[in-house]
């Protein structure tokens, strides 16, 4: 084995000896769902790379696919898109691996005929960062709230740009009343926030939330965020649109709680100071 980190990648027959985004352990239900998910993408033009230390290690990972069939909140026809991006282990960084695998993105898009490349980034996390894109020569589509940004590679300046589709809070609405959890097969760790929101809610707050799984890439790019693939949602208002930990939905939950009781208070009090 080299000395240096290599992209190697995944097809249906090496996924069951890979690690799945990190996740070594057979058994693990997110890993066996994005199994799933990947050997069913494969069909429609997907990639995945994981980048191997040379002690075996995963310590990066890249997916993409035609951009008809992304699995965010956006409209890319025509264009390669990329999901996820991300490298691992401090001294594998900034060596520019990362940089590496975009390009050779970008060289198969314009291979392939297509009108370039295109991905939502974000400063926030389970997105990577504008700046690798950046670098790498892409630019600003279009940005969404709070941190999202579409970026893109054309080929052809006069080619019609990539789109967030829009909408947000109009599909918010969709889901008044109570709590609803979206996930889908497409994170692997969706499967283990799912579940531990859920136990919670449940459990320390009396709420049997709504799960709702995205099931195709059409699902995924009606959902109520640019993200798409996780948000939690409450009384038809953007709880998290992301994974979160329990205890961040505990706090999430008890300041939507606070602030629900302070608003009777605060008009009591105004009535007491209105002059009869």
């Amino acid at each position: 084995m080299t000395n240096a980190p290599v992209w190697v990648e995944l097809n249906a027959a090496s996924l069951e000896s890979m690690r799945c985004c990190g996740i070594s352990n057979p058994a693990h239900p997110g890993r066996l769902r994005k199994i799933g998910w990947l050997k069913q993408h494969f069909k429609k033009g997907l990639r995945a790379k994981i980048l191997l230390a040379p002690d075996g290690r995963q310590c990066g990972y890249i997916e993409y696919l035609p951009g008809e069939y992304a699995w965010r909140g956006v409209d890319a026809a025509g264009y390669l898109f990329i999901h996820c991006i991300w490298t691992h282990f401090r001294k594998y960084q900034g060596l520019g691996l990362a940089k590496e695998v975009v390009e050779a993105c970008v060289k198969e898009a314009r291979e392939n005929g297509m009108k370039g490349v295109a991905v939502v980034a974000r400063d926030g996390p389970w997105l990577a960062g504008p700046e690798l894109f950046l670098a790498c020569g892409f630019e600003v589509a279009e940005t969404a709230p709070p941190d999202y940004r579409l970026l893109v590679r054309k080929f052809n300046a006069s080619a019609a740009n990539p789109k967030f589709v829009g909408g947000w809070d109009e599909k918010l609405k969709k889901y008044d009343g109570g709590l609803t959890i979206i996930h889908s097969a497409q994170c692997p760790y969706a499967e283990k926030f799912t579940a531990e929101i859920a136990e919670t809610a449940e459990q320390e707050f009396g709420v049997k939330p709504r799960i709702v799984e995205l099931k195709s890439h059409r699902d995924a790019q009606k959902a109520p965020t640019p993200y798409a693939v996780f948000s939690i949602i409450r009384d038809g208002r953007l709880l998290a649109d992301h994974q979160i930990s329990r205890t961040r939905f505990r706090n999430l939950m008890r300041e939507k709680s606070k602030s629900r009781q302070s608003r009777p208070r605060r008009l009591e009090r105004t009535i007491r100071r209105s002059p009869r």
